[in-house]
């Protein structure tokens, strides 16, 4: 698929606007509450000692084929469940749009280097966690207008995709594929993506703010994933272990309000999968560690993320980005950390 200029600004149009929406929409008298203050009204689940089971994490024999000699070559193989061993550090975005993120607003050798010296920012602040460096691409990025197929959604061509999985083989970084699925099903959306989930060190991540379950257009309104949804894609990644014989899949799932994840208690874990829940939203410091208590720490599924914005962190007066101390205050630590 070849890709326009129009249809990457509204690409970058559609994600500014969904992010810009970020914290405490749904209940903007808290902005001001520190999490610490409410840290009585559920006890601590600290993810970075959260095991995904008690199941034996299957290693990677890299005997899988994909069916295509290209990702067939990708030799960089990960054995063993990354999480709580490392804590996953990852650039987000894509390479076809600056605005994005840090993935594609500098060229591969500068942003691979700014990655790299981010991480020792972060393991200076935890000497005691190894650091397992991550590319996280918007391989499916949701859209302002419905397409042929009234999906609102661009699916990232196999050249794209293929070009972030080489820059992760070569740099030792996992990838996540990640899924802004528009008013298109979630199950042929991670199918398109299956043959590249085959590979030891590709990963998922689905944004329930572009899941437009209301038809709403992406970008006008914050959309949501029901519990269901979460099954599915961990059955779906269960089953690409299984049938491959491949460590467990991390599977992200972006948040920053109450309604964005429905009915989370009835998520179900899956010795095969470790579900991060990430605090997806920009803002000052006392509004992020506010979403963070209320939508992360106070309804606990398994390991726990943060966002961080080199822009939109700095957007309001007086706002600026947390140092990796203040993340790491939080409670729980989490476990992986996104840089947009």
């Amino acid at each position: 698929m070849r890709f326009s200029l129009a249809a990457f600004s509204l690409l970058a149009l559609c994600q500014l606007t969904g992010c810009s929406t970020q914290s405490k929409q749904d209940d903007s008298s808290k902005t001001g509450k520190l999490a610490t203050e409410a840290s009585a009204k559920s006890p601590a689940v600290d993810s970075s000692e959260t095991p995904s089971t008690k199941a034996q994490p299957v290693t990677s024999t890299r005997s899988v084929s994909t069916g295509d000699s290209t990702l067939d070559s990708l030799t960089y193989a990960p054995t063993g469940a990354l999480l709580p061993k490392y804590r996953i550090f990852a650039y987000y975005g894509n390479p076809h749009s600056k605005k994005m993120g840090a993935l594609g607003k500098y060229p591969k050798a500068e942003m691979l280097h700014r990655l790299d010296e981010e991480i020792k920012n972060w393991q200076k602040a935890d000497p005691a966690t190894p650091i397992q460096p991550a590319l996280h691409l918007v391989a499916t990025s949701a859209q302002g207008l419905p397409g042929k197929d009234g999906g609102y959604r661009m699916r990232m061509s196999d050249k794209t995709i293929k070009k972030v999985l080489k820059w992760g083989n070569e740099h030792k970084a996992v990838v996540f594929l990640d899924i802004q699925r528009g008013h298109a099903p979630l199950g042929p959306e991670m199918k398109y993506m299956e043959k590249y989930l085959k590979l030891p060190f590709v990963h998922l991540g689905i944004d329930p703010e572009f899941s437009m379950v209301t038809g709403a257009k992406p970008g006008t309104k914050i959309g949501s994933y029901d519990a269901a949804d979460i099954n599915q894609a961990v059955q779906f990644l269960s089953r690409v272990v299984k049938e491959n014989n491949l460590p467990p899949k991390v599977l992200v799932v972006h948040r920053f309000t109450q309604g964005m994840i429905k009915n989370y208690k009835n998520i179900k874990l899956d010795p095969n999968v470790q579900i991060v829940m990430d605090m997806d939203g920009w803002g000052p410091p006392v509004l992020k560690k506010d979403s963070y208590h209320d939508y992360i720490q106070m309804e606990p599924v398994q390991y726990t993320g943060f966002k961080l914005f080199y822009d939109n962190d700095f957007r309001k007066a007086g706002s600026r980005i947390m140092t990796p101390a203040e993340v790491l205050a939080l409670t729980p630590k989490p476990m992986y950390i996104q840089y947009q």
